[in-house]
Protein backbone atom coordinates (compact mmCIF):
# COMPACT_ATOMS: atom_id res chain seq x y z
CA UNK A 1 0.00 0.00 0.00
CA UNK A 2 1.13 3.13 -0.80
CA UNK A 3 1.79 6.50 1.20
CA UNK A 4 -1.24 7.83 -0.15
CA UNK A 5 -3.20 5.18 0.21
CA UNK A 6 -1.90 4.82 3.93
CA UNK A 7 -2.87 8.69 4.54
CA UNK A 8 -6.29 7.91 2.91
CA UNK A 9 -6.81 4.73 5.11
CA UNK A 10 -6.03 6.60 8.30
CA UNK A 11 -8.77 9.82 7.55
CA UNK A 12 -11.19 7.50 6.88
CA UNK A 13 -10.91 5.89 9.90
CA UNK A 14 -10.61 8.28 11.84
CA UNK A 15 -13.36 10.39 10.33
CA UNK A 16 -15.71 7.55 10.51
CA UNK A 17 -14.90 7.00 14.02
CA UNK A 18 -15.95 10.27 15.08
CA UNK A 19 -18.76 9.81 12.94
CA UNK A 20 -19.84 6.48 14.35
CA UNK A 21 -19.63 8.21 18.24
CA UNK A 22 -21.39 10.95 17.23
CA UNK A 23 -24.29 8.87 15.62
CA UNK A 24 -24.18 6.73 18.92
CA UNK A 25 -24.39 10.00 21.38
CA UNK A 26 -27.34 11.49 18.89
CA UNK A 27 -29.68 9.26 20.22
CA UNK A 28 -29.34 9.57 24.01
CA UNK A 29 -28.69 13.26 23.38
CA UNK A 30 -32.54 12.84 21.57
CA UNK A 31 -34.29 11.62 24.85
CA UNK A 32 -32.25 14.01 27.50
CA UNK A 33 -34.36 16.66 29.19
CA UNK A 34 -34.18 20.09 28.60
CA UNK A 35 -32.61 20.49 31.82
CA UNK A 36 -29.74 18.43 31.73
CA UNK A 37 -29.09 19.85 28.34
CA UNK A 38 -28.86 23.21 29.96
CA UNK A 39 -26.65 21.98 32.77
CA UNK A 40 -24.07 20.93 30.15
CA UNK A 41 -24.08 24.35 28.89
CA UNK A 42 -23.85 26.10 32.16
CA UNK A 43 -20.99 24.06 32.84
CA UNK A 44 -19.12 24.46 29.61
CA UNK A 45 -19.30 28.10 30.36
CA UNK A 46 -17.98 27.92 33.61
CA UNK A 47 -14.83 25.90 32.20
CA UNK A 48 -14.34 28.45 29.71
CA UNK A 49 -13.95 31.01 32.05
CA UNK A 50 -11.78 28.97 34.16
CA UNK A 51 -9.33 28.28 31.35
CA UNK A 52 -9.27 31.68 29.81
CA UNK A 53 -5.34 32.53 30.56
CA UNK A 54 -5.07 28.64 28.49
CA UNK A 55 -7.23 29.81 25.87
CA UNK A 56 -5.60 33.07 25.32
CA UNK A 57 -2.38 30.94 24.83
CA UNK A 58 -3.25 29.17 22.49
CA UNK A 59 -4.77 31.67 20.36
CA UNK A 60 -1.55 34.09 20.52
CA UNK A 61 0.23 30.78 19.29
CA UNK A 62 -2.17 30.80 16.32
CA UNK A 63 -1.95 34.45 15.78
CA UNK A 64 2.09 34.26 15.23
CA UNK A 65 1.53 31.40 12.72
CA UNK A 66 -0.78 33.36 11.31
CA UNK A 67 1.62 36.28 10.73
CA UNK A 68 4.38 34.05 9.53
CA UNK A 69 1.82 32.83 6.99
CA UNK A 70 0.86 36.46 6.01
CA UNK A 71 -2.70 36.18 6.81
CA UNK A 72 -4.49 39.04 5.78
CA UNK A 73 -5.77 41.97 8.25
CA UNK A 74 -9.13 41.02 7.88
CA UNK A 75 -8.44 37.05 8.57
CA UNK A 76 -6.72 38.20 11.44
CA UNK A 77 -8.89 40.52 12.99
CA UNK A 78 -11.66 37.26 12.88
CA UNK A 79 -9.11 34.92 13.97
CA UNK A 80 -8.35 37.10 17.20
CA UNK A 81 -9.61 36.50 20.65
CA UNK A 82 -9.21 38.66 24.08
CA UNK A 83 -10.43 38.66 27.73
CA UNK A 84 -13.56 40.32 26.39
CA UNK A 85 -14.25 37.85 23.88
CA UNK A 86 -14.16 34.94 25.85
CA UNK A 87 -16.51 36.01 28.51
CA UNK A 88 -19.21 37.17 25.90
CA UNK A 89 -18.23 33.26 24.25
CA UNK A 90 -19.12 32.12 28.15
CA UNK A 91 -22.14 34.45 28.94
CA UNK A 92 -22.99 33.28 25.15
CA UNK A 93 -23.60 30.10 26.28
CA UNK A 94 -25.68 30.68 29.47
CA UNK A 95 -28.07 32.65 26.99
CA UNK A 96 -28.72 29.70 25.12
CA UNK A 97 -28.85 27.58 27.86
CA UNK A 98 -31.56 30.28 29.41
CA UNK A 99 -34.08 30.16 25.93
CA UNK A 100 -36.64 27.67 25.66
CA UNK A 101 -36.56 23.64 24.81
CA UNK A 102 -36.60 23.78 20.93
CA UNK A 103 -37.07 20.28 21.50
CA UNK A 104 -40.51 18.63 22.39
CA UNK A 105 -42.72 21.86 21.53
CA UNK A 106 -46.15 21.04 20.04
CA UNK A 107 -46.34 23.27 17.00
CA UNK A 108 -49.40 22.20 15.74
CA UNK A 109 -52.36 19.79 16.98
CA UNK A 110 -55.68 18.91 15.44
CA UNK A 111 -58.69 16.35 15.73
CA UNK A 112 -59.87 14.47 12.74
CA UNK A 113 -63.32 13.48 12.13
CA UNK A 114 -62.67 9.88 12.89
CA UNK A 115 -60.71 10.35 16.61
CA UNK A 116 -57.79 10.60 15.55
CA UNK A 117 -55.37 13.13 17.38
CA UNK A 118 -52.35 14.53 15.84
CA UNK A 119 -49.66 16.71 16.75
CA UNK A 120 -46.56 18.29 14.97
CA UNK A 121 -43.68 17.85 17.35
CA UNK A 122 -40.18 19.41 16.86
CA UNK A 123 -36.91 16.99 17.07
CA UNK A 124 -33.09 17.34 16.48
CA UNK A 125 -31.96 16.94 13.03
CA UNK A 126 -29.61 14.33 14.11
CA UNK A 127 -25.88 14.55 13.35
CA UNK A 128 -24.30 17.87 11.97
CA UNK A 129 -21.35 18.30 10.25
CA UNK A 130 -20.35 22.07 11.03
CA UNK A 131 -16.94 23.34 8.92
CA UNK A 132 -16.09 27.02 9.72
CA UNK A 133 -13.10 28.87 9.12
CA UNK A 134 -10.77 31.36 11.23
CA UNK A 135 -13.22 32.57 14.01
CA UNK A 136 -12.80 30.50 17.09
CA UNK A 137 -15.64 31.63 18.71
CA UNK A 138 -18.06 29.47 16.28
CA UNK A 139 -16.47 26.20 17.84
CA UNK A 140 -18.32 27.32 21.54
CA UNK A 141 -21.02 28.86 19.56
CA UNK A 142 -22.08 25.81 16.93
CA UNK A 143 -21.48 23.15 19.75
CA UNK A 144 -23.77 25.31 22.62
CA UNK A 145 -26.78 25.53 19.77
CA UNK A 146 -26.41 21.35 18.48
CA UNK A 147 -26.48 20.69 22.81
CA UNK A 148 -29.29 22.70 23.35
CA UNK A 149 -31.49 21.46 20.04
CA UNK A 150 -30.77 17.93 21.29
CA UNK A 151 -28.19 17.34 18.04
CA UNK A 152 -24.70 16.06 17.85
CA UNK A 153 -22.39 17.65 16.29
CA UNK A 154 -18.63 17.42 14.53
CA UNK A 155 -16.82 20.47 14.10
CA UNK A 156 -14.02 20.90 11.84
CA UNK A 157 -12.48 24.08 11.59
CA UNK A 158 -9.60 26.02 9.97
CA UNK A 159 -6.25 25.22 10.16
CA UNK A 160 -5.51 28.81 10.95
CA UNK A 161 -7.15 28.28 14.16
CA UNK A 162 -6.16 24.73 15.12
CA UNK A 163 -4.86 25.53 18.47
CA UNK A 164 -7.65 28.22 19.78
CA UNK A 165 -10.24 25.68 18.76
CA UNK A 166 -8.65 22.51 20.45
CA UNK A 167 -8.80 23.98 23.60
CA UNK A 168 -11.95 25.85 23.41
CA UNK A 169 -13.23 21.99 22.37
CA UNK A 170 -11.23 20.98 25.46
CA UNK A 171 -13.38 23.22 27.72
CA UNK A 172 -16.73 21.52 26.46
CA UNK A 173 -15.77 18.24 26.92
CA UNK A 174 -14.83 18.43 30.03
CA UNK A 175 -17.80 20.55 30.81
CA UNK A 176 -20.42 17.82 29.61
CA UNK A 177 -18.24 14.79 31.47
CA UNK A 178 -17.92 16.67 34.31
CA UNK A 179 -21.71 16.80 34.90
CA UNK A 180 -22.16 13.48 32.82
CA UNK A 181 -23.87 14.81 30.08
CA UNK A 182 -22.75 12.56 26.42
CA UNK A 183 -19.26 13.86 25.74
CA UNK A 184 -19.45 12.57 22.39
CA UNK A 185 -22.32 14.31 21.18
CA UNK A 186 -19.57 16.68 20.79
CA UNK A 187 -16.86 15.76 18.43
CA UNK A 188 -13.65 17.76 16.98
CA UNK A 189 -11.62 16.65 14.05
CA UNK A 190 -8.14 16.64 15.12
CA UNK A 191 -6.06 17.18 12.24
CA UNK A 192 -5.86 19.93 9.60
CA UNK A 193 -5.24 17.69 6.77
CA UNK A 194 -7.99 19.08 3.99
CA UNK A 195 -8.09 15.12 3.37
CA UNK A 196 -10.58 15.26 6.18
CA UNK A 197 -12.83 17.72 4.97
CA UNK A 198 -13.52 15.86 1.75
CA UNK A 199 -13.64 12.53 3.27
CA UNK A 200 -16.49 14.38 5.55
CA UNK A 201 -18.51 15.84 2.64
CA UNK A 202 -18.49 12.56 0.03
CA UNK A 203 -18.15 9.65 2.27
CA UNK A 204 -20.19 10.40 5.97
CA UNK A 205 -23.96 10.22 4.87
CA UNK A 206 -24.16 7.26 7.42
CA UNK A 207 -23.28 9.34 10.30
CA UNK A 208 -24.26 12.90 8.93
CA UNK A 209 -27.50 14.13 8.58
CA UNK A 210 -26.38 17.80 7.35
CA UNK A 211 -23.64 20.03 6.58
CA UNK A 212 -23.48 23.65 7.58
CA UNK A 213 -20.47 25.56 6.45
CA UNK A 214 -19.36 29.02 7.77
CA UNK A 215 -16.35 30.63 6.03
CA UNK A 216 -15.67 32.35 2.73
CA UNK A 217 -17.03 32.15 -0.83
CA UNK A 218 -14.53 29.12 -1.70
CA UNK A 219 -15.41 27.28 1.38
CA UNK A 220 -18.85 27.37 1.22
CA UNK A 221 -19.00 26.88 -2.85
CA UNK A 222 -17.42 23.53 -2.07
CA UNK A 223 -19.53 22.26 0.80
CA UNK A 224 -22.50 23.45 -1.67
CA UNK A 225 -20.38 20.96 -4.48
CA UNK A 226 -19.13 18.26 -2.51
CA UNK A 227 -21.73 17.93 -0.11
CA UNK A 228 -23.94 14.36 0.08
CA UNK A 229 -26.35 15.26 2.70
CA UNK A 230 -28.51 18.40 2.94
CA UNK A 231 -26.57 21.68 3.30
CA UNK A 232 -27.89 24.93 4.98
CA UNK A 233 -25.97 27.89 4.18
CA UNK A 234 -25.39 30.85 2.32
CA UNK A 235 -22.62 31.48 -0.60
CA UNK A 236 -22.04 35.25 0.11
CA UNK A 237 -22.93 38.14 1.94
CA UNK A 238 -23.95 40.67 -1.11
CA UNK A 239 -26.12 43.31 0.74
CA UNK A 240 -27.54 46.46 -0.28
CA UNK A 241 -28.81 49.60 1.20
CA UNK A 242 -31.43 51.33 -1.01
CA UNK A 243 -31.71 55.29 0.02
CA UNK A 244 -35.19 55.78 -1.32
CA UNK A 245 -36.30 59.35 -2.59
CA UNK A 246 -37.61 60.09 1.02
CA UNK A 247 -35.36 58.93 2.79
CA UNK A 248 -34.52 60.94 5.57
CA UNK A 249 -30.74 62.71 5.08
CA UNK A 250 -29.26 62.42 9.05
CA UNK A 251 -31.21 58.37 8.91
CA UNK A 252 -29.56 57.63 5.60
CA UNK A 253 -26.16 59.05 6.60
CA UNK A 254 -26.13 56.94 9.69
CA UNK A 255 -27.74 53.53 8.85
CA UNK A 256 -25.09 53.54 5.85
CA UNK A 257 -21.66 54.37 7.78
CA UNK A 258 -22.89 51.35 10.21
CA UNK A 259 -24.01 48.99 7.54
CA UNK A 260 -20.34 49.21 5.57
CA UNK A 261 -18.36 50.46 8.05
CA UNK A 262 -19.21 48.50 11.32
CA UNK A 263 -17.25 45.47 10.67
CA UNK A 264 -16.16 45.08 7.31
CA UNK A 265 -15.63 41.92 7.54
CA UNK A 266 -19.13 40.42 8.50
CA UNK A 267 -21.35 38.80 5.94
CA UNK A 268 -24.19 41.24 6.98
CA UNK A 269 -21.94 44.40 5.55
CA UNK A 270 -23.77 46.60 2.98
CA UNK A 271 -21.46 45.72 -0.28
CA UNK A 272 -23.71 47.89 -2.14
CA UNK A 273 -25.58 51.45 -1.74
CA UNK A 274 -28.35 52.62 -4.48
CA UNK A 275 -29.35 55.78 -4.26
CA UNK A 276 -32.51 57.31 -5.65
CA UNK A 277 -31.85 59.49 -8.49
CA UNK A 278 -34.81 61.74 -7.18
CA UNK A 279 -33.26 62.50 -4.07
CA UNK A 280 -29.73 61.82 -4.73
CA UNK A 281 -27.96 65.55 -5.04
CA UNK A 282 -29.44 65.76 -1.46
CA UNK A 283 -27.97 62.68 0.62
CA UNK A 284 -25.61 61.42 -1.66
CA UNK A 285 -22.65 64.14 -1.26
CA UNK A 286 -23.38 63.66 2.68
CA UNK A 287 -23.29 60.17 2.87
CA UNK A 288 -20.46 59.58 0.84
CA UNK A 289 -18.34 62.32 2.87
CA UNK A 290 -19.48 59.92 5.98
CA UNK A 291 -18.22 57.03 4.46
CA UNK A 292 -14.72 58.67 2.89
CA UNK A 293 -14.11 59.82 6.12
CA UNK A 294 -14.26 56.66 7.87
CA UNK A 295 -11.77 55.58 5.49
CA UNK A 296 -14.26 53.55 2.81
CA UNK A 297 -13.50 53.24 -0.94
CA UNK A 298 -16.04 54.38 -3.15
CA UNK A 299 -16.70 52.70 -6.45
CA UNK A 300 -19.44 54.14 -8.68
CA UNK A 301 -21.32 54.44 -11.85
CA UNK A 302 -20.78 57.48 -13.71
CA UNK A 303 -23.81 59.50 -12.27
CA UNK A 304 -21.89 59.04 -8.80
CA UNK A 305 -18.56 60.14 -9.88
CA UNK A 306 -19.60 63.00 -11.76
CA UNK A 307 -20.78 63.98 -8.32
CA UNK A 308 -18.24 62.43 -5.68
CA UNK A 309 -14.86 63.54 -6.78
CA UNK A 310 -13.36 61.05 -4.59
CA UNK A 311 -15.15 58.07 -6.15
CA UNK A 312 -13.23 55.87 -8.94
CA UNK A 313 -15.76 54.04 -11.82
CA UNK A 314 -17.10 50.74 -11.17
CA UNK A 315 -17.01 48.28 -13.01
CA UNK A 316 -19.68 44.98 -13.68
CA UNK A 317 -17.81 42.87 -11.56
CA UNK A 318 -18.06 45.46 -8.50
CA UNK A 319 -21.79 45.18 -8.53
CA UNK A 320 -21.26 41.16 -7.64
CA UNK A 321 -18.70 41.31 -5.22
CA UNK A 322 -18.58 40.49 -1.50
CA UNK A 323 -15.59 43.12 -0.53
CA UNK A 324 -15.48 41.97 2.53
CA UNK A 325 -13.41 45.18 3.51
CA UNK A 326 -13.91 49.35 3.64
CA UNK A 327 -15.14 49.01 0.23
CA UNK A 328 -18.11 49.97 -1.20
CA UNK A 329 -19.63 50.09 -4.57
CA UNK A 330 -22.30 53.09 -5.67
CA UNK A 331 -25.23 53.31 -8.22
CA UNK A 332 -27.98 55.81 -8.99
CA UNK A 333 -31.12 53.94 -9.80
CA UNK A 334 -34.44 55.50 -10.82
CA UNK A 335 -36.96 54.45 -8.20
CA UNK A 336 -37.70 51.78 -6.39
CA UNK A 337 -38.09 49.56 -9.26
CA UNK A 338 -35.32 49.94 -10.81
CA UNK A 339 -33.37 49.21 -7.36
CA UNK A 340 -34.78 45.97 -6.66
CA UNK A 341 -34.31 44.99 -10.48
CA UNK A 342 -30.71 45.57 -9.20
CA UNK A 343 -30.80 43.59 -6.27
CA UNK A 344 -32.43 40.77 -8.07
CA UNK A 345 -29.71 40.87 -10.34
CA UNK A 346 -26.54 41.01 -8.54
CA UNK A 347 -27.75 40.20 -4.79
CA UNK A 348 -27.12 37.37 -3.25
CA UNK A 349 -30.10 36.46 -1.02
CA UNK A 350 -28.60 37.37 1.95
CA UNK A 351 -29.83 40.83 3.15
CA UNK A 352 -31.35 44.10 1.82
CA UNK A 353 -32.72 47.79 3.78
CA UNK A 354 -34.67 50.39 2.07
CA UNK A 355 -34.19 53.83 4.21
CA UNK A 356 -37.46 55.83 3.61
CA UNK A 357 -40.16 57.39 5.64
CA UNK A 358 -42.55 56.08 2.71
CA UNK A 359 -44.32 53.64 4.21
CA UNK A 360 -46.26 52.42 1.24
CA UNK A 361 -42.46 52.17 -0.39
CA UNK A 362 -41.19 50.54 2.73
CA UNK A 363 -43.81 47.88 2.25
CA UNK A 364 -43.36 47.44 -1.22
CA UNK A 365 -40.01 46.46 -0.95
CA UNK A 366 -40.09 44.35 2.04
CA UNK A 367 -42.79 42.37 0.18
CA UNK A 368 -41.35 41.89 -3.21
CA UNK A 369 -37.73 41.62 -2.41
CA UNK A 370 -37.00 37.95 -2.01
CA UNK A 371 -34.49 37.90 0.24
CA UNK A 372 -33.34 36.36 3.85
CA UNK A 373 -33.62 39.42 5.62
CA UNK A 374 -35.06 42.90 4.34
CA UNK A 375 -35.27 45.62 6.85
CA UNK A 376 -36.42 48.99 6.49
CA UNK A 377 -34.92 52.00 8.39
CA UNK A 378 -31.94 49.64 10.05
CA UNK A 379 -28.12 48.74 9.04
CA UNK A 380 -27.97 45.69 7.69
CA UNK A 381 -25.52 44.52 10.12
CA UNK A 382 -28.41 43.56 12.30
CA UNK A 383 -28.55 40.46 10.46
CA UNK A 384 -27.72 38.32 13.47
CA UNK A 385 -29.33 35.93 15.30
CA UNK A 386 -28.21 37.67 18.92
CA UNK A 387 -29.89 40.50 17.85
CA UNK A 388 -32.90 38.71 16.64
CA UNK A 389 -33.32 37.60 19.92
CA UNK A 390 -32.67 34.16 19.18
CA UNK A 391 -29.38 33.81 20.84
CA UNK A 392 -26.29 32.47 19.15
CA UNK A 393 -26.36 31.45 15.59
CA UNK A 394 -24.29 29.36 13.24
CA UNK A 395 -24.94 31.62 9.99
CA UNK A 396 -27.45 33.30 7.99
CA UNK A 397 -29.17 30.47 5.27
CA UNK A 398 -30.52 31.78 2.48
CA UNK A 399 -31.79 28.80 0.83
CA UNK A 400 -35.45 27.95 1.03
CA UNK A 401 -35.52 24.89 2.08
CA UNK A 402 -35.44 24.26 5.75
CA UNK A 403 -34.20 27.06 7.38
CA UNK A 404 -33.88 30.35 5.93
CA UNK A 405 -32.50 33.68 7.76
CA UNK A 406 -29.99 33.57 10.93
CA UNK A 407 -29.74 29.71 12.13
CA UNK A 408 -30.12 29.41 15.68
CA UNK A 409 -31.11 26.36 17.99
CA UNK A 410 -34.95 26.40 16.81
CA UNK A 411 -33.26 26.30 13.12
CA UNK A 412 -31.38 22.98 14.12
CA UNK A 413 -35.00 20.92 14.75
CA UNK A 414 -37.12 19.36 12.40
CA UNK A 415 -40.56 17.96 13.30
CA UNK A 416 -42.48 14.74 13.32
CA UNK A 417 -46.18 13.74 13.69
CA UNK A 418 -47.74 11.97 16.32
CA UNK A 419 -51.27 10.47 16.19
CA UNK A 420 -53.55 9.27 18.72
CA UNK A 421 -56.37 7.13 18.39
CA UNK A 422 -58.36 4.48 20.06
CA UNK A 423 -58.25 1.84 18.16
CA UNK A 424 -59.61 3.27 14.56
CA UNK A 425 -58.73 0.96 11.31
CA UNK A 426 -58.92 2.49 7.92
CA UNK A 427 -61.55 1.22 5.48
Amino acid sequence: MSADSNTAATVADLMDGLGRAARHAAAALALSSGEDRNRGLRSIAAKIRVAAERILAANQADLDAGRQQDLGAAMLDRLTLDAKGIEAMAAGVEAIAAMPDPIGRVSSEWQRPNGLSIQRVSVPLGVIGIIYESRPNVTVDAAALCLKSGNAVILRGGSESFRSNTALYECVREGLSEVGVAADAVQFVPTTDRAAVGYLLSSMSRWLDVVVPRGGKGLIRRVQEDARVPVIGHLEGICHVYLHAAAALDMARAITLNAKMRRTGICGAAETLLVDRANASNVLPPVANALIEAGCELRGDAAVCAMIAEATPATEADWSTEYLDAIISIRIVDGIEHAMQHIRQYGSAHTECIVTDDAAAAARFCREVDSAIVLHNASTQFADGGEFGMGAEIGIATGRVHARGPVGAEQLTSYKYVVRGSGQVRA
